[in-house]
């Protein structure tokens, strides 16, 4: 009976070098594929844990629902909301002074805020709304008609364009001078979309963003939607003042400080703080 020819020992063993060999290229392929997929958003790059430390407290109105803060040059400005009960103000930090005010008529529910090289920004929440101010008068210059709720709103000095919040996993991109939308992206952390983006602060090319209902703010690479980094800002009211407040909302660098200020709607503090590993 013919048949193929038994194969010598010398052939078993190249046979299964080659095997391995491949096998081993295989595994390399499938552990770049890996590599590449971890770092796509949501796709299993774990954001950095933070969480706050304290360095100071300051007094805050307890009859602000906070919106929107920003610092510059040694003075907060703060946005609140509320129909009939809407502001944005300048108050030097050093003193408490209040430098200027300007109230928001019926039936505007004021938003975020923020500022550009000449200009105060302040969204609206359903008006489809964003009124131009002066940034030192507060006084109106214009306003602008936009789709869909306002949020949060940011400025990116190193790209000088305006990121704006809407509360979904969305943040969008805004023309500083027009207002005109130039893009979004979708924000997904290691478990997927992030949804209840709201006030944010734009920072050395991040964004800072509260998520609304909690007590964290995320970190956000604002070119690729990814979160960095996930801040615990939890117990910074006793037990008391959290039954007598809303939500942690507004965050603002100071370079005065060299550190954050955040609050929340109808708190009484501001506290100065530093993000530390967790």
């Amino acid at each position: 009976m013919s048949g193929p020819r038994p194969a010598s020992g010398r052939s078993l063993a190249a046979g299964a070098a080659a095997v391995a060999a491949a096998t081993a290229v295989a595994l390399l392929a499938v552990g770049a594929r890996s590599a590449d997929d971890a770092a796509e958003p949501g796709a299993g790059a774990a954001p950095e844990q933070l969480r706050v430390r304290v360095l100071a407290t300051l007094p805050h109105d307890t009859e602000a629902f906070t919106q929107g803060l920003e610092v510059r040059e040694g003075v907060l400005y703060e946005g609140t909301g509320r129909v009939g009960r809407s502001w944005v103000a300048a108050t030097e930090l050093s003193s408490g002074a209040e430098l200027a005010r300007a109230d928001l008529p019926e039936p505007l529910f004021g938003e975020g805020i923020t500022l550009t090289q000449d200009a105060l920004w302040q969204l609206t929440w359903r008006d489809g709304v964003a009124v131009e101010r002066d940034p030192g008068t507060l006084a109106e210059r214009r306003t602008v008609r936009y789709d869909g709720e306002g949020w949060g709103l940011c400025h990116q000095q190193d790209s000088d364009r305006l990121v704006m919040s809407d509360g979904s996993d969305t943040l969008q991109f805004r023309d500083p001078v027009s207002f005109e939308a130039t893009g979004e992206v979708r924000v997904e952390s290691a478990s997927g979309a992030v949804e209840d983006l709201n006030e944010l602060e734009c920072v050395d090319g991040a964004v800072y963003a509260n998520v609304w209902h909690s007590d964290t703010i995320l970190r956000i690479d604002p070119d690729e939607g990814r979160v960095t980094a996930e801040i615990d800002a939890s117990g910074l009211l006793t037990a008391d003042e959290r039954r007598a407040a809303d939500v942690l909302n507004g965050i603002a660098f100071s370079p005065e400080h060299d550190a954050f200020l955040v609050t929340g709607k109808l708190w009484p503090h501001l506290f100065v703080v530093e993000f530390v590993p967790g």
